[in-house]
């Protein structure tokens, strides 16, 4: 089988997550070729403790290394627009970790550079790979549920000072922006992917928990596009950490509801669906039997990317898909600022088009 030669391109926490729970689990798909790491002292810690042999401090130089198949952007938020169209221009696939870009303008940048590069960029979205939820979403899917009625997703987390000791974490110009772009954005790409659109958001945000620039707390209330209604919580301030996902269906209804170390993987088991009528189990049993499934995370994602590459296949998850997460952030952000509801999709005309944070 042919495996791709991979850059890993920044080497902080993020990196060694993608290296220990992805590619060092798929040796056989991918070789790991190369770290690029700005910090040299941070570069030969990382390149030594996972035995990668190539390393260098300039992405430059990367791209321009003509064995390189693609590169995994692990770098923070503020820089992956520019270092994903470096890529795409360079010719070189990309794996780029969330929040994928800073607004929907430089997202729809992407999106058009894409579409003129015989490169394609697949965004990191690894919540998704897991058999509890590949099971729940081929029940979605089939359409035996009917009318979804309410979702109710919950994400509550904690994040205290030592967190936020890393200088780019707690700061608009760099991560972005805060729970609602760092951690809950899984969780909400979890609920849409079995939801489907967004139509209508009304929502508050606060910062709460830790004296930093961005919200650590958010509410939001929303009106799908198929007329059922959400509630989304979030906050880094549980003293307990869980995820809750609850999907009342015309005939079932789904949940999971995870604590501790398992609240950031809602994709495992078990999902809780209870049939509206016992004599429903039997259909709910066969639309859940023969679902596929790539393996759990980021190994699972990766597995699906070396398909999609080698075998010239679309992605599982896309560009739009990631457009999609940074819409709603969008919408929360003006909503909770404005005080008044907004309507999706958000195009060119909005306010918000060039930056999500009211002062860009």
């Amino acid at each position: 089988m042919l495996k791709l030669k991979i850059a890993i391109v920044g080497c902080g926490w993020v990196a060694g997550n993608q290296f220990e729970n992805g590619f060092a689990l798929l040796r056989d798909l991918f070789d790991v070729a190369v770290c690029c790491e700005i910090d040299p002292v941070r570069l030969d810690a990382f390149a030594g403790k996972y035995g990668i042999a190539g390393r260098t401090t300039s992405y430059a130089d990367v791209l321009a290394m003509p064995d390189i198949d693609a590169v995994s952007i692990c770098t923070p938020p503020s820089e992956h627009h520019s270092m994903v169209r470096a890529a795409l221009a360079a010719g070189k696939h990309a794996l780029c970790e969330k929040p994928f870009t800073s607004s929907l303008e430089l997202m729809d940048d992407v999106i058009a550079v894409q579409k003129t590069s015989k490169a394609r960029v697949m965004p990191i979205f690894q919540y998704r790979y897991g058999p509890g939820f590949e099971r729940v979403r081929a029940l979605v899917r089939s359409g035996l549920g009917g009318k979804l009625y309410v979702s109710s997703i919950e994400t509550a987390w904690l994040r205290g000072a030592a967190y936020y000791q890393v200088p780019w974490r707690g700061k608009f110009a760099t991560e972005l922006g805060g729970v609602l772009v760092t951690q809950s954005i899984h969780i909400h790409d979890l609920f849409m992917c079995l939801a489907g659109p967004v139509a209508k958001v009304a929502a508050f945000k606060a910062t709460r928990v830790n004296p930093i620039e961005v919200e650590d707390c958010a509410v939001a209330s929303l009106q799908m596009k198929d007329g059922s209604l959400a509630s989304l919580t979030a906050t880094l301030g549980s003293a307990r950490p869980s995820t809750r996902m609850r999907f009342c269906f015309e005939n079932f209804t789904i949940e999971r509801h995870c604590f501790d170390l398992e609240a950031p993987k809602p994709a495992l088991e078990p999902w809780t669906i209870v049939p509206m009528r016992p004599e429903l189990q039997r259909d709910i049993d066969a639309a859940t039997a023969g679902f596929e499934t790539n393996g759990l995370f980021f190994a699972g994602q990766f597995r699906s990317f070396h398909r999609s590459v080698t075998g010239d296949r679309p992605f599982d998850i896309t560009l739009e898909e990631a457009r999609r997460a940074l819409e709603l952030i969008t919408a929360i952000y003006s909503a909770a600022e404005s005080g008044q509801s907004e309507s999706l999709p958000i195009d060119s005309r909005h306010p918000r088009y060039k930056g999500w944070h009211s002062d860009r």
